[in-house]
C-alpha cells in the first residue's frame, strides 16, 4: 500500500508539472501572451515585400527556445485553441504528430533559400509561386537545377525541376490542403554532391506551408464556349496536333493551367502590395488530375478546378462571322460576341437577380483566317454588371499554353516561330510560341481585370504589361521577336509584369478576394461627402474610405490617387471618415494641371464608388447655406394665435456668419413642375424649440416630411400626399434623442426614406423600400443636422441634408 500511495503522488505531480497550459509558477498564461497566437498573427503579416532569407528553416544557425528546442511553428491565423484541448493542438501541428517538430535544417550553405514567403505561412491558392536564391549570388553565382519535393513522397504531386540561373530560381509549388512540408534540392555540376544514390542531395532545405482552401467567397468560374455544331478543336500547327492534340480535353487542361497562372501571379502581386496572398478562387470538382503530367497519364483522381463547357445557340460559322477581329474598331456589332457569351452563360448558370456570377470565358471557335489576315470569332472584352461579371477571349493562342506545371518553363522558353499559315500572330506581338503564350494568357487576364472592375491604368497588366508575363515564372528569358533582342539573363522582381496599385486596391475590397479572417462589412455600402468650408471635403462611409482617385479634365487614365488602405492584410482598418483638402489634392497634380478642373472618385470598403464631377463647384457658395443665429425664442402669450406667433418668429430672425453645408443630392429633380425647397429646422437655432416627432407622407414614392414640435408648430418639406395622415415617428425626448440623418431609396426620384437617430434607432422605410438604390445621408462626426433641401414636383424628386458644426 505505501508503494501505491507513493506512485499515486508521483503520478499526480508528473501530470501537474507536464501540463503545457500552465507556466513554471503554475499559472495559466493569457491568450495575449500565448506564443501560439502571437506566431499565428505574425505568420500572415510579412514585415516587407522581399526577404533576404524569408524561410526561417533555411537559416543554418536558428535560434533555439530554452536552449535546446526549436521555436514553435506558426499556426493557422485566427484559430482560438483552448489550452485544455490537446487534440486540437495536435490537429493543427504542421508535423501532424506531437506539435513540436519542425522542418529539418538546411544541409549546406548552398541549400536553396526561399525569399518570397516566410516559413509557416498560410496561403490560399493551390499552385504557389515562389522565388529564391542559392548561397550569396554576389559572391558566387551558380547555375544548376532545383528539384521540388512534396512531403507526401510524390502521392500529392511528383517532384518537379526548375532551372537556376546566376543563383536565382523561381518555381511553382503544388500544395495539398493543410500543412505541407516542401523539400528543395539544388544540384550543380560546379558543386560536389553525395555519391550515394539513396542519400538526399547535399544541398537541401525545407519549408512548411499551410494551404487553406477558401469557400466563403464567390468563385471565378471558367467557361469554354463553343458553337452548337462545333467540333471543339482549336487552331494548332500540324506538329502540335500530332504530338499533343487539339481536342476539347487538351483545351480544358491548357485553360485550367492558364487560370492557375493567373491565380499564382495575382496572389504574389497582392503580397507585394502588402495585402497578404489573397486571391480569387475557382470552383472545384473531383475529377482526373491535370496539373501534373503523371496524374493525367495514370488517371489519378483529384479535386481540380472545374471548367464548364457551354454550347451557344449559334453555329460555329455564325460565331466566326459576327466579329472578325477586335482591333477593327469600325466593325459593326462589335459587342455581339460578348452579348452572345453573356446570354449563354446566364442561361447555363441560371443566374437570378442578386446571384451574381464572375466568369472567364474562352471562345473555343476562334480561328485564324490567313487569307483575310484576321482572327474570326474572337473578341477581347471584359466588364461587370448587376448579375454577371464576364471576360471573353479567343482560343487562337491556346496551342502555346502549358497544359501542366511541368510544361510552364518549356512553354515560356519555346522560341519556335509562329507559323501564320496555321495560327495567328496576334497584334504582331506573338512572333514566337512563348510570346504567343504571353499574349493569350496575359490579355485574357487583362479582361479578367475588367471583370473585377479595373479600368485601364498607366502601367501594369491593365496597360498591356502582360507582354512580360513570362518573366514572372522563368528566371531566364528567351530571345524576343517582338523586341528583336536577347532576353534577360536573370528576370528580377523589378523586371516582371505587375498589377498596378489601383488594381490591387480594387482587388483588396472585392467580394471575390475576401478571406474568412476579414472583418464583416456593414450592410450599408453607401458613400457620402460634404463640403465644410476652407477648401475641405469630408467623405464618410460605413464600410470605410479605401482610396480616392484624382481626375483632371482630359485624363484618359488615373495618374494620381490618395491611398487610405491598411498595410495589415488581416484587417480592413480603413477610416470611416476622412477630410480631403483641395490644396493637398492639387499639390499631387503636375504643374500644368494644378489649376485644371478636378474630379474625384471615392471608393469604399465594399467596392462601391461615388464621383464628384467638379471639386470647385462642390466647394463653391452654391453648397453653403446661411443659418439663423442661435437664440432664445420669444414666449408665446396664451391669447396669441399660432399664425401671429409664427409671424413674430419671422420678425425675430437675424442672420450672422453661421453657415450650413449641403450634402450630395439624391434624385434628378426632373419631374414636371419640380420646384426647389429648403427647410432649416427651428430646433437648431431656437433653444426653446423641441422636436418631438416626424411625419412622413408617402405612397409609392416620398411625398413630404413634416417636423413636429412640442409647442404644436410644424415645418413641412414637400406635400401631404400618399397615405392619409402619413406615418409618424416619435422621438424619445426624455433621452435627448435627435435626428442624425436619413437612409433613402432613390434613383430618378426619392422612393422611400428611413429616419436615423442619435441613440441608434432607425424607423422603417416609408414609401417604396425596394425602389432605386440605398443611400445614407447623415451628419459626420463633429456636425449636426440643420435642415433639408431639394426639389418637389408631384412628389419629392431631389433630396439633400444640410449640416452645421
Amino acid at each position: 500500500m505505501p508503494f501505491f500511495k507513493d506512485l499515486r503522488r508521483r503520478s499526480k505531480a508528473s501530470f501537474r508539472t507536464s501540463d503545457s497550459s500552465t507556466d513554471s509558477n503554475g499559472t495559466v498564461p493569457t491568450a495575449k501572451s500565448s506564443s501560439t497566437l502571437n506566431s499565428a498573427r505574425g505568420s500572415t503579416t510579412p514585415p516587407s515585400t522581399y526577404h533576404a532569407n524569408g524561410s526561417s528553416s533555411n537559416v543554418l544557425a536558428t535560434a533555439k527556445t530554452n536552449g535546446d528546442s526549436p521555436p514553435p511553428v506558426p499556426q493557422r491565423p485566427n484559430v482560438m485553441v483552448p489550452n485544455s484541448n490537446r487534440n486540437s493542438m495536435i490537429a493543427l501541428s504542421p508535423s501532424g504528430s506531437n506539435g513540436t517538430m519542425r522542418a529539418p535544417q538546411p544541409t549546406s550553405a548552398y541549400a536553396p533559400k526561399v525569399t518570397s514567403i516566410l516559413d509557416g505561412s498560410v496561403v490560399y491558392n493551390k499552385v504557389l509561386l515562389i522565388n529564391g536564391e542559392i548561397g550569396d549570388p554576389n559572391i558566387k553565382a551558380l547555375d544548376g537545377n532545383l528539384t521540388v519535393h512534396h512531403d507526401k513522397d510524390g502521392q500529392a504531386f511528383p517532384p518537379s525541376n526548375w532551372p537556376v540561373s546566376d543563383s536565382y530560381f523561381k518555381a511553382l509549388v503544388y500544395l495539398s490542403p493543410g500543412w505541407n512540408r516542401i523539400r528543395f534540392d539544388f544540384t550543380s555540376p560546379k558543386l560536389s554532391s553525395i555519391s550515394s544514390a539513396s542519400s538526399a542531395s547535399a544541398h537541401t532545405s525545407y519549408i512548411m506551408l499551410n494551404y487553406l482552401p477558401l469557400n466563403s467567397a464567390p468563385p471565378l468560374q471558367l467557361v469554354i464556349l463553343a458553337g452548337k455544331d462545333s467540333p471543339c478543336t482549336y487552331d494548332a500547327v500540324p506538329s502540335r496536333i500530332e504530338n499533343e492534340g487539339n481536342d476539347l480535353n487538351m483545351a480544358i487542361r491548357k485553360f485550367r493551367m492558364a487560370a492557375h497562372l493567373w491565380q499564382a501571379f495575382t496572389a504574389e502581386q497582392m503580397y507585394r502590395h502588402k495585402f497578404g496572398r489573397r486571391c480569387f478562387r475557382f470552383e472545384e470538382e473531383w475529377q482526373t488530375g491535370t496539373l501534373s503530367m503523371r496524374d493525367w497519364e495514370t488517371g489519378q483522381m483529384k479535386n481540380e478546378t472545374r471548367v464548364h463547357v457551354v454550347r451557344s445557340e449559334k453555329t460555329t460559322a455564325e460565331l466566326r462571322d459576327l466579329q472578325r477581329a477586335q482591333q477593327h474598331a469600325s466593325a459593326e456589332n462589335k459587342g455581339d460576341l460578348y452579348s452572345i457569351a453573356a446570354d449563354a452563360v446566364k442561361k447555363y448558370f441560371n443566374i437570378r437577380p442578386g446571384q451574381k456570377q464572375y466568369v472567364a470565358c474562352l471562345l473555343l471557335d476562334s480561328h485564324w483566317d490567313a487569307e483575310a489576315n484576321t482572327i474570326l470569332g474572337h473578341a477581347a472584352l471584359g466588364g461587370t454588371g448587376d448579375d454577371l461579371g464576364l471576360a471573353i477571349f479567343g482560343s487562337h493562342a491556346l496551342q502555346s499554353y502549358p497544359s501542366c506545371i511541368e510544361e510552364v518553363v518549356p512553354a515560356f522558353m519555346d522560341c519556335n516561330k509562329t507559323d501564320t499559315q496555321f495560327v495567328a500572330n496576334d497584334c504582331n506581338e506573338s512572333g514566337s510560341s512563348w510570346e504567343a503564350a504571353n499574349i493569350g494568357i496575359g490579355a485574357h487576364l487583362h479582361e479578367v481585370g475588367h471583370l473585377f472592375g479595373c479600368p485601364h491604368q498607366e502601367n501594369g497588366v491593365m496597360l498591356r504589361d502582360y507582354v512580360r508575363l513570362n518573366r514572372t515564372f522563368v528566371v531566364r528569358e528567351a530571345y524576343s521577336t517582338r523586341t528583336k533582342s536577347q532576353g534577360l539573363k536573370v528576370c528580377r522582381q523589378e523586371d516582371e509584369c505587375a498589377w498596378h496599385r489601383l488594381d490591387a486596391l480594387r482587388f483588396r475590397y472585392h467580394p471575390c478576394f475576401r478571406l474568412p479572417s476579414d472583418e464583416p462589412l456593414a450592410q450599408d455600402d453607401s458613400i457620402q461627402y460634404f463640403p465644410v468650408g476652407n477648401g475641405k471635403v469630408i467623405c464618410s462611409a460605413p464600410t470605410g474610405i479605401a482610396f480616392v482617385e484624382l481626375w483632371t479634365e482630359g485624363d484618359d487614365l488615373c495618374r494620381q490617387f490618395v491611398d487610405f488602405a491598411s498595410a495589415d492584410p488581416r484587417y480592413s482598418n480603413i477610416p470611416r471618415q476622412v477630410t480631403l483638402s483641395e490644396s493637398d489634392l492639387r499639390s499631387r497634380l503636375p504643374e500644368d494641371k494644378k489649376k485644371a478642373k478636378l474630379s474625384l472618385e471615392i471608393f469604399c470598403g465594399s467596392s462601391r464608388k461615388e464621383r464628384i464631377d467638379d471639386l470647385d463647384d462642390l466647394l463653391s457658395k452654391n453648397n453653403t447655406v446661411n443659418l439663423p443665429h442661435v437664440r432664445q425664442a420669444p414666449k408665446r402669450d396664451e391669447g396669441l394665435t399660432m399664425n401671429a406667433y409664427n409671424n413674430m418668429l419671422g420678425l425675430h430672425k437675424s442672420f450672422d456668419s453661421r453657415v450650413g453645408f449641403r450634402s450630395k443630392k439624391l434624385g434628378h429633380s426632373k419631374l414636371e413642375g419640380s420646384q426647389p425647397e429648403e427647410l432649416i429646422l427651428e430646433s437648431t437655432h431656437l433653444q426653446t424649440k423641441l422636436l418631438t416627432s416626424v411625419k412622413v407622407y408617402s405612397g409609392y414614392a416620398l411625398d413630404g416630411i413634416e417636423f413636429c414640435y412640442e409647442d404644436g408648430h410644424s415645418q413641412l418639406f414637400g406635400k401631404r400626399g400618399g397615405k392619409a395622415g402619413g406615418d409618424e415617428f416619435f422621438l424619445d425626448t426624455r433621452r435627448g434623442e435627435t435626428i442624425l440623418g436619413f437612409y433613402l431609396r432613390a434613383g430618378f426620384w426619392v422612393d422611400g426614406i428611413s429616419i436615423l437617430t442619435s441613440i441608434g434607432r432607425r424607423s422603417g422605410v416609408y414609401g417604396n423600400p425596394t425602389g432605386g438604390s440605398g443611400h445614407t445621408l447623415m451628419a459626420p462626426r463633429g456636425y449636426s443636422l440643420a435642415g433639408i433641401a431639394g426639389t418637389c414636383g408631384p412628389w419629392i424628386d431631389g433630396f439633400q441634408i444640410i449640416i452645421t458644426r
